[in-house]
């Protein structure tokens, strides 16, 4: 179930389905890889403008809260402010040929967007505590499979895609998303947030303002023989936030800083193991950001964006907080437990157990 199937009070009012793919034009598509005993992961792709909007850049801009993990393409981001490919996320040994599937798609389907190169944003979380991570599971052709099952609508959680593997809070993690809706005078925008939620130790665990990991039970991991235990909290995790309101790349970078403040609600202090690094992007302002070699005929043409003025900015930044805590609860009160290599097994959240904790505080009936 989502986290507010179990009565737990959120504010802020949420999109059609709650989710990344209520901004308009977003989709998200999955691979999901379970095989054996040991094959436990995937890859998630979020197209911003849908698959006939690669290569249209958005307003985009990235945020690294703990930078011990990876994505591809920041310094491309940072310099010119845009985003105009998919972004994929998979475990982190798998950035490689995610990275080669991306552009092989994009050689495939939009090669006038980048015929002389391309620089994929591909991002990762680890995933080998239930997963053989140095195995060869994860090929190009399955970036390529995610970026053609991206649709809109509902998105699963819990067990999906990237996320397949991952844990939280000491118990399994993965996929989630939330969205709110922001007025702003006669208009109104939606942001969205996407999590590959791979972090935080369960003592940590903080659900509604109640600290529920207090109360359920902890131990040390299991672990293969000749293997060193990881430390509680190591992991990583990677948020996606859309929104269709009309930003500045720095106003992109400001809600991507905010998914910190959304982590920090479900109780983490960050972890120096965990890789926790943030992008966001706005949907408004088509065209504008384009980057293409110059045609010699003589012109010197302009672009203008419309935006947002900064000192309007915090309902977007209270929209981004709310999605991200939000998502993060969709991700353990949507997944299921998980057993994987050397027979390692990843519980889920007991949920009937963080219903009385709540209900013990008053928070839930």
């Amino acid at each position: 179930m989502r986290a507010r199937e179990l009565g737990i009070p959120l504010t802020g009012e949420p999109g059609e389905w709650n989710a990344i793919t209520d901004v308009p034009g977003v989709e998200v598509g999955y691979v999901t890889l379970c095989e054996g005993d040991d094959v436990r992961t995937g890859v998630t792709a979020l197209l911003p403008r849908g698959r006939d909007g690669v290569g249209s850049p958005c307003s985009a801009g990235w945020h690294s809260f703990n930078g011990n993990g990876e994505m591809t393409g920041t310094a491309w981001i940072e310099e010119s402010g845009s985003l105009a490919v998919p972004v994929v996320i998979t475990n982190t040994y798998a950035v490689g040929p995610v990275h080669r599937g991306v552009v092989e798609w994009v050689r495939a389907n939009r090669r006038d967007m980048a015929p002389e190169w391309l620089l994929p944003v591909v991002t990762e979380t680890w995933d080998g505590h239930l997963n053989d991570i140095h195995g060869p599971a994860v090929e190009p052709r399955h970036a390529a499979a995610a970026i053609e099952a991206a649709s809109s609508g509902p998105v699963a959680e819990g067990c999906v895609g990237g996320g397949t593997g991952m844990r939280c809070y000491g118990f399994k993690g993965g996929s989630g998303t939330a969205s709110r809706v922001v007025e702003y005078g006669g208009d109104r925008y939606t942001v969205g947030a996407f999590v590959q939620a791979n972090f935080g130790a369960r003592r940590e665990l903080v659900v509604a303002g109640v600290p529920v990991g207090r109360e359920l039970p902890d131990g040390p991991a299991p672990v293969a023989d000749g293997e060193r235990p990881v430390p509680p909290g190591a992991g990583s995790v990677i948020v996606v936030v859309a929104t269709d309101a009309p930003l500045l790349p720095g106003q992109c970078k400001a809600l991507a800083r905010r998914a910190t403040l959304g982590l920090a609600r479900t109780g983490t202090t960050g972890s120096h193991f965990s890789g926790d690094i943030f992008l966001a992007f706005s949907t408004a302002n088509p065209g504008a950001l384009n980057s293409t070699f110059p045609e010699d005929d003589g012109s010197a043409p302009y672009e203008s964006m419309r935006f947002v003025p900064w000192g309007r900015m915090d309902p977007f930044y209270g929209a981004v907080v709310e999605s991200v805590e939000e998502a993060v609860l969709n991700v353990l009160t949507g997944a299921h437990s998980m057993t994987g290599r050397a027979g390692h097994h990843v519980p889920a959240l007991p949920l009937d157990r963080v219903a009385e904790l709540l209900a013990a505080r008053g928070v839930v009936a």
